[in-house]
């Protein structure tokens, strides 16, 4: 079954959800600001790289973008009821920790070739703080072999989001900030991949250093 672009009752679906649940809470309850959402192609396939600290960030990064973004959601968020339903709408798919998911790499290739946003956490794994310090390839891996370009994105505050014990999410200030395309690899030769990741993990952590 292939990834086209979401049928209308599915899109209308996302839009609904966006509109009632994720937005509001973006900016009313996280007081969420965005800076350069002028950056994001409106349409066509590209690979969004952001940094990650909270279970609440692939919503909050499609919102910020302005379409949906097609993530490789740990199979975890899936367990969490207003979570699964935002990241199904938003185009989610599972993938094991800590395994290589070759059905989720293919489901990722899958997404770009129809012109999808497909997300990608730089380092993989929440980090306390949102500054990224162990980025992997896999992102420009992907960027590589569907030949599209990568988009920084940068979330600061979203670490203080989830506190341990409760199950409400704590009403701290958001800030997305949103860099400039940065071209495809030419290749997946390793060196080339990992320039291309140092340049996505340099983007990102300067505009985190911008802060609020």
């Amino acid at each position: 079954m292939g990834k086209s672009r979401e049928p209308f009752i599915s899109l209308a679906l996302y839009h609904a959800f966006k509109w009632s649940v994720v937005s509001p809470m973006l900016y009313t309850y996280f007081q969420g600001k965005v800076y350069d959402a002028q950056n994001v192609p409106k349409t066509g396939s590209v690979v969004i790289v952001s940094n990650h600290a909270s279970n609440y960030d692939p919503p909050i990064v499609s919102v910020c973008v302005g379409r949906p973004v097609a993530y490789m959601a740990k199979e975890e968020l899936f367990k969490i009821p207003i979570l699964r339903t935002a990241i199904k709408l938003y185009g989610a798919y599972p993938v094991s920790r800590g395994s290589a998911d070759r059905a989720a790499i293919r489901s990722a290739l899958e997404y770009l070739e129809n012109g999808w946003a497909v997300g990608v956490f730089l380092q993989g794994t929440r980090t306390p703080d949102g500054r990224i310090t162990d980025p992997k390839r896999g992102a420009a891996l992907l960027a590589a072999k569907a030949k599209v370009p990568l988009l920084p994105v940068c979330l600061w505050g979203s670490e203080k989001i989830e506190v341990k014990g409760s199950a409400i999410p704590h009403a701290v200030p958001v800030t997305v900030r949103i860099g400039k395309l940065i071209d495809a690899p030419n290749s997946t030769n390793k060196e080339e991949l990992e320039a291309i990741t140092q340049q996505c993990t340099t983007a990102i952590n300067d505009l985190h250093l911008l802060g609020r």
